[in-house]
């Protein structure tokens, strides 16, 4: 996690150093004005707050919170996309998380800084204080797509005046949290899946990040011929691509420009593996004596994407020389 701590005194900054023990995890950075001259603080002007808002995870302000609504101001954009900002007094009574209290994890640092401060965490937004579900703060925590902003947020709405259905492809393990019933009809409903299914007429769907993409292609196989092959099965069989939790190959693969190219610019975490270690999965797969005389394993798209997952949803499918098949983990809904 990327950090930035403002503080403007030196009660402050003693209270900000706290705030470094209580994460020692995060990449972080401390400022303060230039008059206290404190030892690791780095100058603070208005050129830092633009910085820190657009290249930080979260900003934890050590003062008043007007000061913090000041500075982040002219920067608001989007829940989707703005950082999280805390800010708690100089002497750690209160920590109030500002902005991206769900999306951004505002909230859960919030809580976090509370217990390790022995200060009291005040939570404003109206799911948490109703203990009702907020299907966005779960998929974050959950590592979860969100289909659609507008109804996650009406979702939320919903949730607040009456339990709405609830459903999913995965199994569910335990209750189903406040706000919401089993169910796979209705006007309005939250399904969790990998697929592109809809079963209510206006469905929030929470999109797993949990399927492994298997490929295999033809030496020089372009950036487009990929992306494209990739596309197409996922439309064929109704798949999320946001679903996707990586690709992965053959190691004689890990120098193609255009798999290369494909995986980045998409997000997609590659992997590439020796034959020996394709070989060994197990599992009934499509064989190919022409793929085996060439890489030494009887299938690529089909073992390398059970490499990373348990079930083989999408055998292997051939379009312009790539070769594509989906595994998908095992997984269970936890509330």
């Amino acid at each position: 996690m990327k950090l930035a701590v403002f503080a403007y005194s030196h009660t402050g900054c003693g209270t900000a150093r706290r705030v470094l023990a209580a994460l020692p995890e995060a990449d972080a950075h401390c400022y303060t004005v230039a008059r206290l001259a404190e030892p690791d603080f780095l100058p603070l002007d208005k050129q830092v707050y633009a910085a820190a808002f657009a290249g930080a995870d979260a900003l934890i302000f050590v003062g008043a919170c007007g000061i913090a609504v000041r500075e982040i101001a002219p920067y608001v954009c989007d829940k989707k996309t703005d950082p999280a900002v805390v800010c708690l007094d100089e002497r750690a009574n209160f920590v109030i998380p500002l902005l991206s209290g769900h999306i951004g994890g505002a909230n859960a640092l919030a809580a976090r800084l509370a217990q390790a401060l022995g200060a009291a965490a005040v939570i404003t937004t109206a799911t948490d204080v109703n203990g009702k579900f907020a299907p966005d703060a779960w998929a974050v925590q959950h590592g979860c797509a969100i289909s659609d902003m507008r109804l996650a947020k009406a979702a939320a709405a919903a949730i607040l005046e009456r339990d709405i259905p609830l459903c999913s492809a995965f199994p569910i393990t335990t209750p189903l949290p406040g706000g919401t019933v089993p169910g796979q009809t209705g006007a309005l409903g939250i399904y969790i899946g990998c697929d592109t299914r809809e079963p209510f007429a206006q469905t929030l769907r929470l999109i797993p990040r949990k399927l492994h993409v298997g490929l295999g292609c033809r030496r020089g196989s372009t950036k487009e011929a990929i992306e494209t092959a990739i596309r197409t099965v996922f439309r064929q069989h109704a798949l999320d691509l946001r679903a996707i939790a990586g690709v992965s190959s053959i190691d004689l693969k890990q120098d193609e420009p255009g798999l290369l190219a494909a995986c980045r610019e998409n997000g997609w975490p590659v992997r590439f593996y020796p034959a020996e270690q394709l070989r060994a999965v197990p599992g009934t797969f499509t064989k190919s004596d022409f793929v085996s005389s060439v890489t030494g394993v009887d299938n690529v798209c089909e073992r390398a994407a059970c490499l990373g997952a348990q079930t083989l949803l999408v055998q292997k499918t051939a379009l312009r020389g790539v070769t594509v098949a989906v595994a998908e983990e095992a997984w269970e809904v936890q509330f």
